[in-house]
């Protein structure tokens, strides 16, 4: 039986193909329905154009069979207002009538239908239609869908066409200028001397003097952030014989994961979406020169092998090249993690380590070093002040005692924005330390030490005076287990003066 005009119960409760009945006649319904209903089609049944439209949009049938000879709106409108409608123009329509005339036929091909069956027909004239061209809209639709996914795929791989273009220009442009933007930095933080006078900055100049005639070293700089090992990289390399060549600073961390071995070891046109143009990577760039890899630690594993094999035969192979080139580059790296850990971790490889650490320099951070601080500040004072136009003020000695007395866990670099802001809080005037942005130390209990017998403490000192300081500090550092903030208490002084005599 067919379903009411304007109901859309389904025959089963199963989504099976949808052919809507359009016949104003209930008996030609009867006789399709009786044809259709046992080759497993839903039938849906409308009694004129205007029930059928309605039904249409709704159930959104596969296929629709039109009768042309209806009252009020014929199939022939029927079919135009269904192909005019967005929702409903895919919708395949065979005309059944009894119309036989060729310009009938021609009529209803020009209306949008598909297909034009002849009355009194044949079920089996009707069924094989119906499958062909239900068959044949399935294929359309998936044509459709296909394309449709097409397009979006083109427009994605467009967008990123133009995301690697956009990068690969910035990398261009960064080549130009990375060394550049740097080396101006490190201009500014006085690179022509690393700045202090301690016994560790001493020793690093020590190792740069040393490194001057072996330019084919590898070398590995140690520290925390904030220690200078940019600094100590750059005056390995001016002052080399290698000063002429490139200086090329890379940052491990900030290299995106897709574009990592392109950046180092550069790349031929058409070797990936967006490789519009053939591109040098870091080593060639730094031909002649030095490349300086910092925050190695951090480096991925899959790039760590690749690195191994171009320190080991200097020869690099860009991404897509058939070829490698042979390259004339010193490396300096640089790290503030933990190597050992992260060998035995897994996570960074030991051949490679060792490969790296031919020499090995260590940044000490600015806590075991707190008489370089006066040095350190009044240079930027003079940096920054000439910076501002202005002359450079003095700072307090109180001030300058709570800048030796902090402990810097930002080390060089937070002593730098701390004398920076303090001279804008000055206005250009004497620094104090409410302009520091410091907590003075506060004065060391007087129960917190055992006052010091002064008969043991003076027992066979020898009559020296810088002697029987020393010996004085290595006793009160021995009484409190190497703690020199506890010894300075129980000798009375300042802890920077025991750090003065311990650097020597």
């Amino acid at each position: 039986m067919s379903t009411p005009p304007d109901s859309l119960t389904a025959t089963t409760t199963a989504r099976r193909e949808r052919i809507l009945l359009v016949d104003d006649q209930p008996s030609n319904l009867a006789v399709l329905t009786a044809a259709l209903e046992p080759a497993g089609y839903e039938i849906l049944a409308a009694p004129n154009g205007a029930a059928a439209l309605k039904v249409a949009r709704k159930a959104q049938p596969d296929l629709v069979l039109l009768d042309i000879l209806m009252p009020d709106l014929d199939g022939l409108e029927t079919c135009r207002r269904l192909k005019a409608d967005e929702s409903t123009r895919d919708i395949p329509v065979i005309f059944i009538t009894a119309r036989n005339e060729m310009s009938s036929i021609v009529e209803g091909f020009n209306a949008g239908g598909v297909d034009y069956v002849v009355k009194p027909f044949e079920t089996e004239i009707v069924l094989s239609r119906v499958a062909t061209h239900l068959r044949l809209s399935r294929l359309s639709r998936e044509l459709r869908e296909k394309n449709r996914a097409l397009e979006h795929r083109t427009e994605e791989l467009t967008r990123e066409m133009a995301r690697r273009h956009q990068a690969e220009t910035a990398l261009q442009q960064a080549d130009e200028t990375l060394a550049v933007l740097s080396g101006l930095e490190a201009e500014r933080w006085n690179l022509a001397g690393l700045v202090g006078s301690s016994r560790l900055i001493r020793k690093i100049t020590d190792d740069i003097r040393r490194l001057q005639n072996f330019t084919q070293t590898s070398v590995l700089i140690l520290g925390e952030s904030g220690t200078g090992k940019e600094l100590v990289a750059r005056a390995i390399h001016f002052d080399s014989a290698r000063a002429k060549g490139p200086f090329v600073p890379v940052n491990c961390v900030a290299i995106p994961a897709d574009l990592a071995e392109s950046m180092l070891f550069g790349h031929v046109k058409g070797a990936f979406t967006g490789a519009t143009s053939d591109r040098k990577g870091y080593f060639e760039l730094a031909h002649g020169g030095t490349l300086f890899l910092d925050e190695i630690g951090d480096m991925p594993a899959s790039l760590q092998v690749k690195l191994l094999r171009v320190l080991e035969d200097g020869r690099v192979t860009a991404v897509g090249a058939t070829r490698s080139t042979q390259v004339d580059v010193r490396i300096i790296a640089a790290t503030n993690a933990d190597l050992a850990a992260r060998i035995a971790a897994g996570t960074f490889r030991q051949d490679l380590y060792f490969r790296l650490a031919r020499y090995v320099v260590s940044t000490p951070p600015l806590r075991e070093r707190p008489e370089d601080v006066p040095v350190l500040a009044t240079h930027f004072v003079r940096l920054f002040a000439a910076e501002m136009g202005m002359k450079a003020p003095s700072i307090r000695p109180e001030a300058m005692e709570v800048l030796q007395s902090h402990h810097y866990p930002g080390n060089v670099r937070e002593l730098k924005n701390i004398i920076e802001r303090a001279l804008i809080e000055s206005g250009g005037g004497t620094i104090r330390m409410d302009h520091l942005g410091l907590t003075p130390p506060e004065p060391p209990p007087a129960s917190s030490v055992p006052a010091p017998k002064r008969t043991e403490l003076a027992a066979n000192l020898p009559i020296n005076l810088a002697e029987a300081e020393d010996l004085l500090i290595q006793r009160a550092l021995h009484e409190t287990n190497g703690n020199i903030a506890d010894a300075a208490r129980l000798l009375g002084v300042h802890r920077t003066r025991i750090y003065r005599k311990l650097a020597g």
